[in-house]
């Protein structure tokens, strides 16, 4: 059953191939049996879920069940779950049980889906590598040496190894994409504002927002439909009508125009990695695109600009963790600036502190309009990119990531080469818009991602050329040996 898609355990259910209960049980077996090798879970709820998948099986008895009832999947662990760990992978939060559920939670129990638990990540959703965790990093199950990705390696590393057939995860600047390009998964980060971020643990508030991580495009679609919709509980979120994602999945791409930033086959880019992506583009061509280079000419500038705004951004979330009110507290603090110091610096792992520090130092008076107000202008001109580039074309494709996923404790000294695997996916938070990675191809054994960009509120586009490529290719039905 593990080998199934969402689509296809849906089907399975509703078909009566199964109870949801026996498909719960398998898949908390596999997550016994197999997860220690991954380190994807940092919470397993098998007494929630079992009592989860009773109710789907009794829902769907009395004939009132939605479309997804009954499945599994699991939550990225950056997500409020009344009554169960929301720990953001932090010393910090190691003991929180959140009092409420998140608004995407509750979104996926109306569905009537099964949470399995909460998947690991970097701290605070701060990584490229999912190393920055206090409960250990994760392991990419293509290759035990590498890396998933980050900040929702977990979500990715337990998709990729069968241990749920889809999970949330959360993308300030390439976290649902770059670890599902590393993973060999698909993942969707939709447009800013169409997924409320209410009881999403905020890291950078103008630029997180959260998505479906799953093995396909129409999987995606699926977990879209129950994620998207206004919230009025979240500031951030767009009054606008959602479509079902899963209607437009089979349109023709014949004159669907694609555009390839030249900025994006550059000298970061490798050989092998650019021959796998052209190939790719290839499949396109052969469904009826034409293809055609563009130029976003401020690309090399998202990286500097996003590591000014994010972390000033975090220095502000960030100020509410302080040992009073809940979360870690130091040991016999002397008085009140003891209990603030300690607290914070013994809580937060290195590269949460460090991003705290630069974004205080960014938002510091003298330097707020050198750093912070010029960040927020090349903002600006990042996202009139993108705006002219889809005034050409209809979706604009590249890499997801420079290479393949890296080995473990790689990168781990040099924080800014750990900032260049993300040069790729930045700018699309920047700009606020949908993107989407899917596998397309391996190198070494180790899976490609393929990004796809479109614009603000298209993301049943970006999930139609998905889901027809994925119907020319077989990447995405790969499995790695590690999960046999």
């Amino acid at each position: 059953m593990h080998n199934k898609t969402i689509a296809e355990l849906a089907k399975g259910l509703a078909d009566g191939d199964f109870s949801s209960v026996e498909l719960t049980r398998h898949f908390l077996g596999r997550i016994d049996a197999l997860d220690s090798q991954y380190n994807s879970f940092i919470t397993v709820t098998p007494e929630q879920a079992l009592a989860q998948a009773k109710a789907a099986d009794e829902t769907r008895a009395s004939g009132h069940a939605k479309a997804l009832t009954g499945v599994p999947m699991a939550h990225k662990d950056i997500f409020c779950t009344n009554g169960v760990l929301t720990t953001c992978a932090s010393k910090m939060l190691a003991n929180f049980v959140a009092p409420y559920d998140a608004t995407v939670v509750s979104n996926f129990n109306h569905a009537g889906m099964v949470s399995l638990g909460k998947t690991n990540m970097d701290e605070f959703a701060m990584g490229s590598s999912n190393e920055n965790s206090y409960f250990g990093a994760v392991k990419n199950p293509w290759d035990l040496k590498a890396v998933p990705g980050g900040s929702s390696g977990g979500s990715a590393a337990a998709v990729a190894a069968r241990l749920a057939p889809g999970a949330t995860g959360t993308d300030t600047g390439g976290s649902i994409r770059q670890p599902a390009a590393f993973c060999g998964i698909t993942g969707l980060k939709p447009t800013y504002g169409r997924v409320s971020r209410w009881g999403m643990v905020a890291y950078a508030s103008s630029l997180d927002q959260g998505g479906p991580m799953a093995r396909t495009a129409e999987d995606c679609a699926l977990m879209l439909n129950e994620m998207a919709g206004f919230d009025p509980k979240d500031s951030t979120s767009l009054k606008k009508s959602v479509p079902d994602y899963t209607e437009g999945l089979d349109q023709p791409l014949s004159g669907l125009r694609i555009g390839l930033p030249k900025e994006y086959f550059g000298k970061e880019l490798s050989a092998e990695m650019s021959d796998a992506i052209m190939a790719s583009v290839k499949e396109f061509e052969k469904l009826g695109a034409t293809i055609q280079e563009i130029s976003l000419p401020n690309t090399m500038l998202a990286i500097p600009s996003y590591y000014i705004i994010a972390p000033a951004e975090a220095s502000s979330n960030l100020s509410r963790f302080d040992g009073v009110r809940y979360g870690y507290r130091c040991e016999n603090p002397e008085n009140l600036e003891d209990l603030y110091k300690r607290s914070r610096g013994e809580g937060f792992g290195k590269e949460v502190q460090r991003r705290i520090l630069v974004g205080t130092y960014a938002l510091s008076e003298g330097y707020y309009d050198a750093y912070y107000r010029k960040a927020q202008r090349i903002r600006r001109l990042i996202q009139q990119d993108f705006l002219n580039a889809f005034n050409e074309v209809d979706l604009i494709m590249g890499p997801t990531t420079p290479t393949p996923a890296f080995d473990l404790g790689s990168n781990s000294d040099d924080p800014v080469q750990m900032y260049m695997e993300d040069i790729y996916t930045l700018a699309v938070n920047l700009a606020g818009l949908p993107g989407i990675s899917v596998p397309a191809g391996q190198i070494n054994g180790r899976p490609v991602g393929l990004q796809i960009l479109a614009g603000h509120f298209k993301e049943s586009q970006l999930l139609n050329a998905a889901h027809q490529f994925q119907k020319a290719t077989n990447w995405h039905q790969l499995a790695p040996s590690s999960g046999e």
